[in-house]
């Protein structure tokens, strides 16, 4: 189990037809922790949970944004108020 050090939620928006494909890719990463095809501005959002942020960006980078239908993403990092 990763020590959590940062979360990311990551929309992606895909090409028109792809989402079924970006989304069994997305499956087989292995740090993403959860995928779900959603309705709205974007197609599909992931959850990243990495011990730092350099892994995160390391992952979409290499692993999500090589993705054949992945247009274009946006990274939320989730914040700790407490």
């Amino acid at each position: 189990m990763v020590t959590v050090g940062t979360r990311a939620f990551i929309l992606i928006e895909t090409s028109v037809g792809k989402t079924q494909e970006v989304v069994t890719a997305l499956r087989a990463v292995s740090e993403i922790n959860s995928v779900d095809a959603v309705t709205g501005p974007y197609d599909v959002i992931t959850i990243i949970e990495a011990p730092d942020l350099n892994t995160v960006g390391n992952v979409v980078t290499s692993s999500i944004h090589t993705i054949n239908g992945v247009l274009r993403t946006v990274t939320c990092l989730a914040v700790n108020l407490s």
